[in-house]
């Protein structure tokens, strides 16, 4: 059993400070705490770093470091738009995150649908504001901190009792949402490791890559629609952009389940590029390898 952490509670105590001051006064805030994580946080830092070296070789080292100091300002308005999301009022939040496209999840209400929602920073606002919309079921890692996971879950579904289905329970009951008429709310450009994987190029580096999206778009026969959490220029909102349905997805290519997994990957990565410091660099994107190739986070 793991014990309570004291620090975890004064850390969302914290969160709800933050969500009291006044809009301008909290992002700046957040992105003072996001900068001294920047620089305490070093493991983080340096996977960020060799993230940033491998998607992006054609930058200097002075350019990715710009890059880098961007996206943990990226990541305190982030934080700034989570409180926001988590303890403001509904009109607040309405304020704070808009959505577009609505119209597209709505043209295809009579059939299975998947919102495929990269790691963009801002994604959890963005998965909060669009639950004020609609039903839908969301697929989530359980916490470490017992604490910490009550606090997220609740505040996830503080709008609307949205289904949360721990990644541990497997496909059976996202499968059986899905049927039951419920948008699903999934992100699968994380390295889940080499199960239900196939190493696809991602900014030209071997990326083990889920089959997940398109095998439960071929089961369920869903639509699967695009979202992308977007901050604007002075970060004091997002936008959440939901696209048309991708054509021809799955595809019927020969190649299956690795030509599917390129096409995912090439689509995060062109709004990766357009965007670069909101996506989600601090993870390990790159820590499943093919047989015989070390590991490129060696040392950090």
């Amino acid at each position: 059993m793991v014990r309570e952490s004291p620090v975890t509670r004064l850390g969302i105590g914290l969160l709800w400070l933050l969500s009291r001051l006044a809009p301008p006064v909290r992002r700046r805030a957040c992105e003072v705490l996001a900068i001294v994580f920047m620089r305490i946080a070093r493991e983080r830092r340096q996977v960020a770093r060799v993230n940033l070296r491998l998607c992006f070789p054609a930058l200097t080292h002075a350019e990715r470091e710009a890059l880098l100091r961007r996206h943990f300002r990226a990541l305190g308005r982030a934080l700034a738009l989570a409180c926001a999301t988590w303890f403001r009022t509904a009109d607040e939040v309405r304020a704070a995150v808009r959505v577009e496209g609505l119209e597209h999840l709505l043209a295809v209400q009579g059939r299975p649908r998947i919102l495929f929602a990269p790691h963009f920073v801002s994604l959890d606002p963005a998965a909060i504001r669009l639950s004020m919309e609609h039903d839908a079921v969301a697929i989530y890692s359980t916490q470490k901190q017992p604490a910490f996971d009550r606090f997220l879950l609740s505040r996830r579904t503080r709008f609307r009792a949205i289904r949360m289905v721990p990644r541990e329970a497997g496909i059976k009951p996202v499968l059986r949402a899905l049927r039951e008429g419920l948008p699903l709310f999934f992100q699968p450009d994380l390295d889940f490791g080499p199960r239900d994987s196939v190493f696809a190029s991602y900014f030209g580096v071997a990326a083990a890559t889920t089959t997940a999206l398109a095998r439960l778009a071929r089961i369920s026969g869903a639509a699967v629609l695009p979202v992308i959490a977007e901050q604007t220029a002075d970060g004091m909102q997002c936008i959440v952009r939901i696209h048309p349905p991708l054509v021809d997805f799955p595809s019927h290519n020969p190649e299956g389940p690795e030509a599917d997994a390129r096409r995912m990957n090439a689509l995060i990565e062109e709004s990766v590029r357009r965007i670069p410091d909101q996506y989600w660099w601090l993870h390990k994107r790159f820590k499943t390898r093919p047989a015989g190739e070390p590991s490129v986070y060696e040392g950090s």
